[in-house]
């Protein structure tokens, strides 16, 4: 089974490369507090449908270049 994940796209600038922005919560180990953080993923894809701004669902590849390892599936 492939990791999906869900994100925000931060950056199309480049060509068939978006930018994506997961944000995930975390639960700090001694104080128990939890908090958001955020991680950018280069992701692949073809034709030029998605734009800044629209929700994405991701999903881990084989490497398509140096830092891109995933490729998107639709938007939600």
């Amino acid at each position: 089974m492939k990791k999906q994940l869900t994100g925000l796209i931060v950056s199309d600038k480049m060509a068939k490369t978006i930018v994506v922005e997961v944000e995930r919560i975390k639960q700090h180990p001694k104080y128990k507090r939890r908090y958001k953080f955020h991680k950018k993923y280069k992701t692949h894809y073809e034709n030029g449908e998605y734009k800044v701004g629209d929700k994405v669902i991701i999903e881990e590849c084989r490497p398509i270049s140096k830092d891109k390892h995933w490729k998107v599936i639709k938007k939600v």
